[in-house]
């Protein structure tokens, strides 16, 4: 359990931070950006719920995916090492993501098949979704970089989890349009060359 009685430390001011290893490195190095970008996409979801009160299936899963991303940045922050650590490391599991799998297919059961593509809008739960599914994929990018890194290691599953995100998030944008009672505005489509 995390104990924090103490906000500011002092033991960043230099420009380096721990990782759950006690390891410190840059506050600027991939590993943090990851993580970080993770904790962001966290933060939208945070907002985007003050939008889903109407939704409450919807509203429960997000509520689920931020414990999750929690979770996630802790996995980020303890490197997969050859040597073992004096404590079990929080790890996303593949069970987590196969959950994201049936929720996504359990709300695009109620859309209708995608024609065009779809414009970031619609209602405020439907755009913050969009810009929460722009930063988890920002952060699947900064993943994928560290997993090229030399030395550096990371949990697969993880890396499959932001993934499916952004696809939970896409189809949780539709799904908002619509409405779990199905009478929202639905998509705000594309139309290509409208302007030309």
């Amino acid at each position: 359990m995390v104990t924090l009685n103490k906000i500011y430390t002092k033991s960043g001011d230099k420009g380096t931070t721990a990782l759950a290893t006690g390891e410190r490195v840059a506050k600027h190095a991939l590993r943090i950006e990851s993580y970080g970008t993770v904790d962001e996409t966290n933060s939208v979801i945070g907002i985007v719920r003050l939008h889903t009160g109407a939704m409450p299936k919807l509203d429960a899963m997000l509520a689920r995916i931020q414990n999750e991303l929690f979770d996630l940045g802790a996995d980020l922050a303890t490197p997969e090492k050859d040597e073992k650590l004096d404590w079990e490391p929080l790890r996303i599991l593949e069970a987590q993501v196969t959950r994201l799998e049936a929720e996504i297919d359990e709300m695009n059961a109620a859309l209708e098949p995608l024609r065009s593509f779809v414009l970031p809008g619609g209602t405020p739960a439907a755009a913050h979704l969009h810009l929460a599914r722009t930063v988890c994929r920002r952060a699947e990018r900064q993943v994928t970089a560290l997993m090229e890194g030399p030395h550096e290691r990371v949990n697969e599953a993880a890396l499959r989890y932001l993934n499916r995100l952004s696809d939970f998030l896409f189809v949780a944008a539709r799904y908002a349009n619509l409405g779990e009672d199905g009478t929202g505005p639905g998509d705000v489509m594309w139309v290509p060359g409208a302007t030309r």
